[in-house]
């Protein structure tokens, strides 16, 4: 279909909600104006750069799951706002925006079904939600995946999107990454396999834990991916660093993570991944 042929047809089937205004979406890094149909059908990649845009759990679970069908897994219920902390705004009206704005409960989802035929629980961390900060909330939810995937003794697969701890938990939020690191032990214990893919971005707490602690190390092209910012490190050591340092090919290069994977074959390689990590577990599970 030629892209005049994709202009009309998505004008022609503009429904109320859709206007001239998210008719197009403009790519963040070639800022090349895409037909947003073509963009959504692309999997949120830019079919001028490649660029992977960062996406949600939904979209992350319709592009990963057996025809698109799978379980949503139920959010613990945890402690709000256990400090009472209050910054410009009260810490309970920012978690309100955020719920409103991304229709979730808080920064990871989980949710069971199959990836090429074998179970799987998979949990997505979501950047929308208050920078996928990690709190009480989202420590609990790993655990209860991790749990949940012990039970049903198949693989756990964790996307990682965070600008680290979430500040208003203060010492509460920081740890979460103990806690989440004895429930991945638990699961080491059962013979089960972590993969941990690292989306654009995994920095701070996250990547100091259950971000790196994965049996296979997987990254989304281009991600950013480390513990402090460039320029908090560029000002600590008074050098400058390296073009492209803290990029997902930079640390492949360099050893700490096992392979880059383009958005359009990740299920691809996450399946062939659970046939090599967990053929009997899936023939249990069965």
């Amino acid at each position: 279909m030629s892209w005049l042929s994709s202009v009309r047809k998505g004008i022609q089937s503009l429904t109320k909600r859709q206007s001239a205004d998210n008719l197009w979406h403009k790519c963040k890094k070639c800022a090349s104006m895409v037909f947003t149909k073509e963009w959504e059908d692309n999997q949120y990649v830019c079919p001028r750069c490649d660029h992977h845009d960062r996406i949600g759990p939904t979209a992350r679970f319709d592009g990963l799951f057996d025809r698109q069908k799978y379980e949503v897994l139920d959010s613990p219920e945890v402690r709000e706002d256990p400090l009472k902390f209050r910054d410009t705004k009260r810490y309970t009206d920012r978690i309100k925006a955020a719920r409103s704005s991304t229709g979730e409960r808080d920064a990871l989802i989980n949710a069971i079904g199959k990836i090429e035929g074998h179970q799987a629980v998979v949990g997505v961390q979501d950047f929308a939600f208050m920078g996928g900060s990690m709190g009480i909330a989202v420590g609990a939810a790993i655990v209860a995946g991790l749990q949940k995937a012990i039970a049903k003794n198949c693989p756990y697969i964790l996307f990682t999107a965070a600008g680290g701890a979430r500040m208003q938990e203060g010492i509460l939020s920081l740890m979460q990454m103990p806690r989440t690191t004895v429930a991945l032990a638990k699961l080491r214990e059962a013979g089960l396999p972590y993969i941990v893919v690292l989306t654009d971005p995994t920095t701070g707490g996250v990547t100091a834990s259950y971000a790196m602690l994965g049996d296979v190390q997987i990254a989304e092209p281009g991600a950013l991916i480390g513990f402090a910012g460039q320029r908090v490190i560029e000002q600590t050591i008074r050098e400058k660093l390296p073009d492209g340092f803290q990029r997902a090919e930079y640390l492949l290069d360099h050893g700490m993570i096992d392979m880059v994977v383009h958005r359009h074959a990740l299920k691809d390689r996450i399946g062939r991944l659970l046939s090599y990590l967990a053929p009997q577990k899936d023939k249990k599970a069965a």
